[in-house]
């Protein structure tokens, strides 16, 4: 089988940890990468492989088999239609955009394209997490308790609410999606805002407080801020009847029934390796084991969307479908 050819739109951080991964894999070849800033696209051309050119059209040219959309949230959007249109695999970093009518438009292209897509939620290939749906299943959840309790992270767009979509929606949102996974849809959320960050060129919410209403009848709760020195936790917990589960990016903790508690610990590059190689391996024929197409992240997009819209009402409040 001929290399499967990826191009990258982004060659930030992100970007750079999906190349480091892609690197490892046979038969795959980095063919071209752009970047609103030359430099930092020809850096990382000459660290992976490819071309550094000048724009996504330019990208689209290269022959490519599938692309990689490493951008900020709020330059989601026109990129992902213009992929699709030309009928490539896409995979995409989560979030999908600032807003919902943003990531909406775009599942549509890929509604009417039908090709290939991923979206990076790689918690889902957690062993932990695979174990967790294990345990939980045909149990009765009762209650949900996420949380993201963090420092702002170290790039100038985050704390402009038009450019990151804010806190929930830019980071919390892998909470949101692992709740999804675990406990159900969320009928309706109701949340409000803790007030602002002391920098005064930031306009997203220093902290979000919000109640979820599951279709299973499980309530939750998801608990964000980002004022601390450094991440203080990000995960969930799920209680149902005679279990007690904790699960976050690196492990997981479990008492069901016993009065000892079982832990397990992770290395989270597996799991992001692990949502490389699907992608790579549903764009070569080879199998098909992506966990969060386009659609399904969609579903999270929209609920982290609801939480952020209801914080931003002076009394909160605000129904959500889930699906």
């Amino acid at each position: 089988m001929s290399d499967c050819r990826i191009g990258f739109v982004g060659a930030g951080g992100v970007a750079t940890r999906h190349a480091q991964m892609l690197r490892e894999f046979a038969g795959v070849r980095l063919v071209a990468v752009t970047d609103p800033l030359p430099g930092r696209a020809e850096r990382f051309a000459a660290a992976f492989g490819g071309d550094s050119v000048a724009g996504v059209t330019q990208l689209l040219a290269a022959g490519l088999d599938a692309v990689y959309v490493c951008v900020p949230p709020s330059a989601h959007g026109a990129i992902e239609e213009a992929v699709v249109a030309d009928g490539l695999a896409m995979f995409v970093e989560k979030p999908l955009g600032t807003d919902e009518a943003t990531a909406e438009r775009v599942a549509a292209a890929v509604g009417r394209a039908g090709t290939i897509t991923a979206v990076g939620h790689h918690w889902r290939y957690a062993d932990t997490v695979r174990q967790a749906q294990q345990m939980l299943a045909g149990r009765e959840i009762r209650l949900v308790l996420g949380s993201w309790l963090d420092r702002v992270p170290p790039v100038s767009w985050w704390t402009q609410r038009r450019l990151s979509g804010g806190q929930v929606v830019e980071q919390a949102v892998h909470v949101l999606d692992l709740a999804r996974l675990l406990a159900g849809e969320v009928t309706r959320v109701c949340a409000m805002a803790g007030g602002q960050l002391a920098d005064p060129e930031a306009d997203i919410d220093a902290a979000t407080a919000a109640v979820l209403r599951f279709t299973s009848g499980a309530v939750g709760t998801l608990a964000t801020t980002c004022v601390l020195r450094g991440k203080h936790r990000a995960g969930l917990e799920i209680y149902a009847d005679d279990l007690e589960l904790s699960i976050t990016e690196n492990g997981m903790s479990v008492r069901d029934g016993r009065d000892d508690v079982r832990l397990w610990s992770v290395d989270p590059d597996i799991a992001k390796r692990a949502a490389d190689a699907a992608f790579v391996d549903a764009v070569r024929g080879r199998a098909n084991d992506i966990r969060v197409t386009y659609a399904e992240a969609l579903r999270t997009h929209r609920l982290a969307c609801a939480v952020a819209a209801s914080a931003s009402q002076r009394e909160g409040g605000h129904s959500h479908a889930g699906i």
